[in-house]
């Protein structure tokens, strides 16, 4: 005898929710919102879950592995700092502004205000933030180290303005500046290596 058919396809239903949290914020999405894009009962939803915020993190940690993974895969690819943070921004634009996805980024925009009982969510969204700012840091750490930038450059300060670029790029999407305005930026933001290079 056949097993009983699974009622619905897990990791269907976590893109879904991914989609909504991206398109409208963590405190944005209501169980209603999850139950109706889901097509399941919220006790459906709770059993294959858990909480809405258990949801809302395995969402973000598809995105991370999906379109918001672009970063860590740029850092970990491209030989040069400068190579590395020119296609982190050029990826960003294609992906906060993709036509068939939300604009910006889900880990910026998901949750930057939240009511007091949602602070751990805002809090756990930061780190992640502050985890990207760390890495690019450090990327551009080395470089100073393997003389691709100057003896003396300020990594920190230099990771710090890559990831308010980026940040802002995520903001400009979501307001919905077209891509080919923001790839036009790319060159002015990018000269700050050429000031840097040793």
């Amino acid at each position: 005898m056949a097993g009983r058919p699974r009622e619905f396809d897990r990791d269907e239903a976590l893109a879904k929710a991914r989609d909504a949290f991206w398109a409208r914020g963590y405190e944005g999405t209501s169980m209603a919102d999850l139950v109706s894009t889901l097509g399941l009962a919220s006790a459906r939803i709770y059993a294959a879950f858990g909480s809405k915020e258990d949801l809302f993190r395995e969402a973000v940690g598809l995105y991370d592995a999906g379109e918001g993974g672009f970063a860590t895969r740029a850092l970990a690819e491209e030989p040069t700092a400068k190579g590395a943070i020119e296609r982190i921004l050029r990826e960003a634009i294609e992906t906060y502004t993709r036509k068939d996805r939300p604009k910006g980024c889900m880990v910026v925009s998901a949750a930057t205000n939240c009511a007091s009982e949602n602070e751990g969510v805002r809090e756990w969204l930061a780190e992640y933030r502050r985890r990207r700012t760390t890495s690019l840091v450090e990327r551009l750490a080395n470089a100073v180290t393997d003389g691709e930038l100057a003896p003396g450059t300020d990594a920190r300060m230099l990771g710090n303005y890559f990831a308010t670029v980026l940040h802002g790029l995520s903001v400009q999407a979501r307001d919905g500046v077209p891509k080919k305005q923001l790839l036009a930026m790319l060159p002015a933001t990018m000269q700050v290596f050429d000031v840097s290079c040793a």
